[in-house]
């Protein structure tokens, strides 16, 4: 018996979930393109003739994807229990190539090439959608994915990775974005110009070179244990997990897994109602606090707040690596300080950042000071609202109704996002200042919920959350 077969590959196991992260990274990358690209895009549609396009019509394109994410989200359960988990990635993977490529060149050649109208504003949001489709069923199975490949004793940091990698998914795209904008001329008035021709698109076809890395890797990952148990392949299974666990433990967790294959399942309100809404308002406060505004904004508040060119596109760059070291800190914190003290925390930072973002836009103050109170915000949110509240929905629901209330949550979660996000130039078009007015009270209200209505998860058990939920 190799040693592999007794003890298990460590190196096998990192290389599955380095490559199941991947989709993480995606879903960072698709969500965050738009930041570099959208004022391109909203000088590029106003020259059509065929059609005003309008604030909200531009707050619906920089948002579109997120419809998709909705239906991923919603149909990635579907997906994974007919497909497989590794199928259902083929799939996303699939998803985010047809969408990259489709949104640099929209016209398909089938509309007249660089001409705004219409039915080619239709075209880009259609493959923005299948983008965000993408986005959705990686948002739900990617971890899924991870965590069922696992071991159990390191099984919650390998999930973390998941969510590192959607902020560096991000960082990655700021900075692509940054060099694509900064080597299409010499001066500020040809880059301007090189953007609305050829820029924007350039930004989202850089997705088609991770998608297809994506889509060819997790070609050679395997299946699920879990999953092939499922299926009744326990001899499938039994095989990848001696070659991560090794054969003893691997013959236990097996009978585990088979001894859960058909876990009782309750009909979703069994523990009442306010399990629910807690667990979609969490999600809702995730999203009503503005994070993905500045996310997918972030040039646009910069020039609003004075940076002009490539110093603008340049502090968002700088913005993701706080994010990532932020993020860092919320991984080796949530499970020592607890889940309460760093949402509540972090919803202070949050409302601190953005009334005083709202001070300067009021008073007309550009500079610096305008960076440092963003990098406040989205600090706050890295190392709380952002990795812990999809701690919280994996904790917070009961075994038997867990399956049935995350995808509630998720999905209240995309919605926000949508709703949050596409109203965002509309809004600033009103007032900026009294924008990020509305984000700082939600912030507030955000510690409030969390004060008064979660409970804290850290050190509990599955089962005591269940006898929690049944004594409220």
């Amino acid at each position: 018996m190799t040693s592999s077969q007794t003890n298990g590959s460590r190196a096998y196991l990192f290389s599955i979930v380095l490559v199941a992260i991947i989709g993480g990274l995606l879903f960072g990358y698709d969500t965050a393109v738009v930041s570099g690209a959208e004022q391109a895009l909203d000088r590029f549609f106003r020259t059509a003739t065929d059609f005003t396009y309008s604030s909200w019509l531009h707050g619906f394109t920089a948002s579109s994807a997120l419809i998709g994410c909705v239906i991923g989200g919603a149909i990635s359960g579907v997906l994974a229990s007919r497909l497989g988990r590794k199928r259902s990635l083929i799939v996303a993977a699939i998803l985010f190539f047809v969408s990259a490529v489709g949104s640099w060149w929209p016209e398909s050649g089938v509309l007249p090439y660089g001409e705004a109208s219409m039915p080619l504003l239709v075209m880009f949001n259609l493959y923005r959608i299948i983008g965000g489709v993408g986005v959705g069923l990686a948002s739900a199975l990617c971890p899924m994915y991870i965590a069922e490949i696992s071991p159990a004793r390191i099984r919650g940091t390998l999930v973390s990775c998941n969510q590192f990698a959607i902020i560096f998914g991000m960082l990655v795209v700021y900075f692509v974005n940054y060099l694509i904008r900064n080597n299409l001329g010499e001066t500020a008035e040809a880059i301007q110009t090189a953007m609305v021709s050829i820029g924007w698109r350039r930004m989202f076809l850089s997705e088609a070179f991770p998608a297809g890395a994506f889509l060819l890797l997790i070609l050679l990952v395997p299946e699920t244990p879990r999953f092939l148990a499922l299926r009744g392949n326990d001899a499938k299974a039994f095989a990848v997990l001696e070659r991560i666990n090794g054969s003893a433990e691997a013959r236990t967790i097996l009978e585990e897994i088979k001894s859960t294959v058909h876990e009782r399942r309750e009909r979703l309100f069994s523990y009442g109602v306010t399990v629910i809404v807690v667990g979609v308002l969490l999600s809702f406060f995730q999203q009503a606090i503005g994070i993905n505004v500045v996310l997918y904004y972030a040039p646009r508040i910069f020039a609003n707040m004075g940076a002009t060119g490539d110093a603008s596109m340049l502090q968002t760059v700088v913005m993701g690596v706080v994010n990532i070291l932020f993020t860092i800190v919320a991984i080796f914190t949530v499970d020592r300080v607890g889940r309460k003290p760093l949402l509540m925390i972090g919803s202070t930072g949050m409302m601190i950042g953005m009334a005083a973002l709202a001070a300067l836009s009021f008073t007309d103050t550009i500079g610096i000071a305008a960076l440092v109170f963003i990098i406040l915000y989205t600090a706050s949110f890295m190392m709380s609202w952002g990795p812990i509240c999809w701690v919280l929905i994996s904790e917070i629901f009961p075994n038997t109704i867990r399956s049935q209330a995350v995808a509630v949550a998720v999905a209240a979660q995309w919605i926000s996002n949508f709703l949050v996000s596409a109203t965002f130039p509309s809004l600033s078009a009103w007032s900026v200042g009294g924008t990020y007015c509305i984000y700082a009270l939600m912030s507030l209200l955000s510690a409030l919920f969390v004060w008064r209505w979660v409970p804290e998860t850290k050190g509990k058990t599955l089962e005591q959350m269940s006898a929690l939920w049944r004594r409220s």
